[in-house]
């Protein structure tokens, strides 16, 4: 318990940051039209490209078994999250093609 209480003295700030940015967030996203909703999610996800590299970089550098595992799982989740998006965005734009 005194662990836990000695990581919140010292991430005091990040611990704000971070519940700030949920606040932005959620605020930000209610205020979005659902016509642009579906659009803006799907451009959001395809971004985790960024995250898959990244955690790529952190597999190839890490140096124990935690943080290899830690690595995959984040390359797993963006590859699921960038797929998602770019079906989302195709099936999206399925309903604004003509009929033949």
């Amino acid at each position: 318990m005194q662990a836990i209480f000695e990581f919140i003295s010292h991430h005091q700030l990040m611990i704000y940051l971070i519940v700030l940015m949920i606040f932005v967030g959620v605020e930000l996203i209610e205020k979005v039209p659902s016509v642009l909703h579906t659009p803006l999610m799907s451009g959001a996800n395809a971004i985790h490209g960024v995250i898959i590299i990244g955690s790529i970089i952190v597999m190839g550098q890490a140096e124990n078994l935690f943080a290899t595992i830690l690595g995959f799982i984040a390359v797993f989740l963006g590859t699921l999250n960038v797929v998602g998006g770019f079906v989302v965005t195709d099936r999206m734009l399925e309903m604004f093609k003509k009929k033949k």
